[in-house]
């Protein structure tokens, strides 16, 4: 018997995140422990008429390439790639796996490689989904794996995911609505500012978006989600910060990350564990030691640090950054074949300006 859930959350990931419409191409990616939710989000595209086409991975087949592949190898891209991303009209990303610690000992360089060579097909999507013409979201399914490394069992697992997805409501449509109209109230005030600056414990940063667009991210392409952002100007994040939480990249984790900018570029990169992957990233392109996103968690139903950035940025009380490549409809123009968010703690003395207004202070929004 299928959870009840779990076809509710097909459901509105159909009808509320991707839109699905008659006709629409639409592309399922998951591994093999997401099937249950792959087979009902099918369903439902059927459904509306839309003609969905599964692509099932596996961490197994990706770690043998990472380990045995030549440096030729890595940097092929398979046409399926492009036409995917040229030809879908809709893209669900399932996340969940069985051994979040599969990639742990892949040589750094290597993921480097692959990111660079996939840096055309992220552009595609970059650029197709800034214009409209492709509609993606990401969401998780529960697994053993995904609660374990939640320090969570797995009915607790699943009990926080369908929470933060807002599905134990009546109508997660009508909720997913109320998200967007309380956040378009943040976005209202922050849509005319420019300067922006950031205290909080060994931070000072300051940036400017004056011309950017801030985006409602409200449970369409993120289910759940819970966030406004926008771009910073390239050149004008100044100043030093230290991301409180672990930083995860690929399931490897770099612990109590520190960063100093000077014209928007980090100049200085410290990490308590796992510097020499900090480093590997931050040499993938030009673009790996520029900010292309700045963010402010909204979720207050997210409390509890997870190691999965899908919800970690969400989290209320924190503000979260990512190094490389910038979000189309931001109006960011940074290009990198990364986009790696690191979360920082705002809720102990935490402090926001915009143009020298104080808007939030320890997590909260006053303004």
């Amino acid at each position: 018997m299928v959870d009840p859930r779990i076809k509710k959350m097909a459901k509105v990931l159909a009808s509320y995140s991707l839109n699905l419409k008659k006709g629409d191409f639409f592309v399922i990616q998951g591994k093999p422990m997401t099937l249950p939710l792959i087979k009902e989000v099918y369903r439902q595209a059927l459904k509306v008429g839309a003609n969905p086409y599964v692509v099932m991975k596996h961490n197994d087949i990706s770690e043998i390439k990472l380990k045995e592949a030549s440096d030729e190898q890595l940097n092929f891209v398979d046409p399926f790639s492009y036409t995917m991303v040229n030809e879908a009209d809709a893209v669900l990303n399932i996340l969940g796996d069985y051994n979040t610690k599969q990639m742990a000992n892949v040589d750094a360089k290597k993921m480097g490689i692959i990111s660079k060579a996939n840096r055309a097909v992220d552009e595609i999507i970059m650029k197709r989904a800034g214009k409209g013409e492709l509609k993606w979201s990401l969401c998780q399914y529960p697994t053993h794996a995904d609660a374990q490394e939640s320090n969570m069992s797995l009915d607790e697992y699943a009990d926080f995911v369908f929470e933060a997805c807002l599905l134990y409501k009546e109508d997660p449509v009508a909720e997913w609505n109320r998200v967007h109209d309380d956040q378009q109230k943040i976005i209202n005030y922050l849509k005319n500012k420019d300067h922006i600056e950031v205290k909080s414990k060994d931070t000072h940063i300051t940036l400017r978006v004056g011309g950017r667009t801030w985006i409602n991210s409200d449970g369409h392409n993120n289910f759940p989600s819970g966030e406004v952002f926008t771009a910073p100007i390239k050149n004008t994040v100044e100043g030093h910060i230290r991301f409180s939480f672990p930083g995860i990249y690929m399931g490897k984790e770099i612990e109590d990350i520190r960063l100093t900018f000077e014209k928007g570029k980090v100049v200085k990169a410290e990490a308590a564990k796992g510097e020499d992957l900090l480093h590997a990233l931050l040499e993938t392109d030009e673009g790996s030691k520029y900010i292309g996103e700045f963010a402010i968690g909204t979720n207050y139903g997210i409390k509890k640090f997870t190691k999965n950035m899908l919800f970690d940025e969400k989290i209320e009380g924190t503000i979260h950054m990512a190094l490389g490549v910038a979000y189309p409809e931001s109006g960011g123009k940074n290009k990198s074949s990364i986009h790696w968010d690191m979360l920082c703690d705002m809720k102990d003395d935490g402090e926001i300006y915009a143009d020298g207004e104080l808007f939030y202070k320890d997590g909260k929004f006053i303004k």
